[in-house]
């Protein structure tokens, strides 16, 4: 089973290269952010929650998204090739549960890091924001958003680096060329 976690920060691409890789490897789309986004539109005490910690920019807590995750593993499809985790782990804390969930299951998986600048995700969130409307796509959430990723997620990139599962993507290309890095390396280990 090939089991890819997607790291970078707001912006980074991540949601976009899932869609490719979705479509070429057939692997499950965990999108932790879309999982909130949809906690918190049905409007129940957990969503309100959770949208009072998002739209300040803020992380939901480890425990949490780790319940979350454990729901979902437990609710597989036997047929399941892969599961490509957007937005998860973002601290070391769930990058450890998760691999003891997925040690519990007899699977493994691979961090992609999503490497993109500064300017560049600023542009694509704000460029966003006048389509999607997410509260979330300002300019000062999108400050603190990336400040977060830099305090508390970017560990997690050194944490999969120590593990050996890690793998650095160059995400200031077009789409295509990006993903045409990531599927080079999906080829290789998923041999």
């Amino acid at each position: 089973m090939l089991n890819v976690i997607l790291c970078g920060a707001p912006g980074s691409g991540k949601g976009t290269q899932s869609e490719f890789i979705v479509k070429k490897y057939g692997l499950n789309h965990l999108s932790t952010g879309d999982a909130l986004r949809a906690e918190i539109k049905s409007g129940s005490a957990l969503g309100k929650e959770i949208d009072a910690i998002i739209s300040k920019g803020n992380l939901v807590p480890d425990q949490k998204m780790i319940d979350l995750i454990e729901h979902y593993l437990d609710n597989l499809q036997k047929d399941c090739k892969g599961i490509i985790f957007d937005g998860f782990p973002r601290t070391v804390e769930q990058a450890k549960a998760l691999g003891i969930l997925l040690e519990k299951r007899n699977m493994k998986a691979i961090m992609l890091d999503m490497l993109v600048e500064e300017e560049e995700i600023i542009t694509r969130l704000l460029n966003r924001g006048k389509t999607s409307g997410r509260a979330d796509d300002n300019y000062e959430t999108i400050k603190q958003r990336i400040k977060v990723f830099h305090e508390v997620t970017h560990p997690v990139c050194d944490y999969y680096m120590l593990q050996h599962n890690y793998f650095a993507i160059n995400g200031n290309n077009s789409m295509e060329d990006t993903f045409a890095q990531i599927d080079t390396i999906l080829q290789l280990v998923s041999k």
